[in-house]
């Protein structure tokens, strides 16, 4: 089964500062951990994708306009609480499994080593079976 990891992060919280105020061998670990875990997963066979998306305020919202031309709203956009800082694909067991991994990823090393415990959001791919006739 598939799955999709889905890494938040929140603007409005003391928690954990952004990343640009953090140390340069916090980053460094940071990155590191989410290397080896990516490894792992390639090891177990389950990686099937993973990427770290830009910030906010590079995102854009596009949406069919008259005659299906683009129109596209800038961002960021001061209502906004959360974001998605990027993902993971994983191709797993089961349920269990990807609640296992999502846990692993939580506890990425943030200021000072301390675990960020940060939410990830998880969700089943959807698929449908290529035997049926749609």
């Amino acid at each position: 089964m598939k799955y999709m990891l889905l890494m938040q992060f929140s603007g409005q919280t003391d928690e954990v500062p952004p990343i640009d105020t953090w140390a340069a061998e916090d980053v460094r670990a940071n990155i590191q951990f989410m290397n080896d875990t990516n490894k792992k997963l390639v090891d177990a066979g389950e990686f099937v994708d993973a990427q770290g998306l830009a910030a906010p305020d590079q995102a854009r919202i596009v949406r069919a306009g008259e005659g299906g031309a683009a129109v596209v709203t800038d961002g960021p956009f001061p209502e906004t609480k959360e974001f998605l800082v990027g993902y993971w694909i994983v191709d797993c067991d089961g349920p269990e499994r990807a609640v296992d991994l999502a846990a692993h990823v939580s506890a990425a090393p943030g200021p000072g080593g301390r675990p960020l415990n940060m939410p990830i959001e998880l969700r089943q791919v959807m698929s449908i079976d290529s035997s049926e006739e749609l």
